[in-house]
């Protein structure tokens, strides 16, 4: 993990474990002076990211170290696993939801809200929504998924107050609204939960090269060398910021060994300065067609 990207990761942490420990007094106690059942569970809602903010300092802690004989190619994906937990968590606090929806409908239970409590939820909207946006900001920077993971908490928190500013509004009118929209936020905060495990979940498990990726490094190679190698059959291992990328190449069966080596090494050093991958590269003898040797397993 680059520097840049690690006090990315701190700083955001930080200012969400700061800012949401603050909103959780401020919603605690506006529920307890309005009387507000919805919007003290609210509050411990909001606890829940600074939990998931201490997850975020772990993840960006641990991907930050460098390889060692137990993890010769980092710790990388401890950013992945630390947003998997963030993603069960909004898939707890989904269910958590979808109970008290339920659980208000067969009560018939309606909202009890007042002024303070109006004010407080409304702050708690902008501060979530901004922690957000910085949240995905950072992501945009870095591309670290643990960032994108605690925006997407970040945002569910922000919809659950939006729910219970609407209920203030029209909870007197409709009884029922209350349990209806939780019903909603709980259907979204499920959605990003399955956004957040499905892609992290593939990182894990491992995705093959991308098109775009073998299109681009097909190019330069092309522009490196004078003669075709029809590089083909391309796997990649994506360990955080750590890349490995093999593939194979085809040469005349007659090379000397030595001319080989040169050129799967000048291929290696340039897929590291452009692409920033550790590349090995699997020489070939070349004794098919041109079509027939350049066409598969990419």
């Amino acid at each position: 993990m680059t520097q840049n990207k690690h006090h990315y990761i701190i700083l955001e942490g930080w200012i969400s474990i700061i800012a949401n420990t603050a909103l959780f007094f401020l919603k605690y106690w506006a529920g307890m002076v309005s009387g507000s059942i919805a919007l003290i569970a609210d509050a411990w809602h909001t606890l829940t990211d600074s939990i998931s903010s201490v997850i975020v300092l772990i993840g960006g802690k641990i991907s930050k170290k460098p390889a060692d004989e137990v993890h010769p190619y980092g710790h990388g994906r401890a950013e992945h696993i630390a947003a998997v937990i963030i993603g069960v968590l909004l898939a707890i606090v989904a269910f958590d939801f979808s109970v008290s929806a339920y659980e208000k409908l067969i009560s018939r239970e309606s909202g009890n809200f007042g002024t303070v409590a109006i004010v407080v939820t409304i702050i708690s909207i902008i501060a979530k929504e901004a922690m957000a946006q910085y949240a995905f900001w950072a992501f945009r920077k870095t591309g670290s998924s643990i960032l994108k993971a605690d925006g997407w908490h970040h945002r569910t928190d922000s919809l659950s107050s939006i729910i219970i500013l609407v209920g203030i509004f029209f909870g007197k009118y409709f009884w029922w609204i209350d349990a209806v929209l939780a019903f909603i936020v709980s259907l979204m905060i499920a959605y990003a939960s399955y956004e957040i495990l499905s892609q992290e979940t593939k990182s894990l498990l491992g995705e093959d090269a991308y098109p775009e990726d073998i299109e681009a490094i097909k190019l330069e190679v092309h522009q490196l060398l004078n003669r075709e190698v029809y590089i083909h059959h391309f796997h990649q291992h994506r360990y955080g910021d750590h890349n490995e990328l093999s593939c194979h190449i085809k040469l005349p069966a007659n090379m000397p060994l030595e001319e080989v080596h040169l050129i799967c090494t000048q291929i290696e050093q340039m897929i590291q300065a452009k692409f920033n991958m550790i590349a090995t590269i699997h020489p070939e003898p070349l004794n098919q067609s041109k079509t027939e040797s350049s066409g598969k397993a990419e």
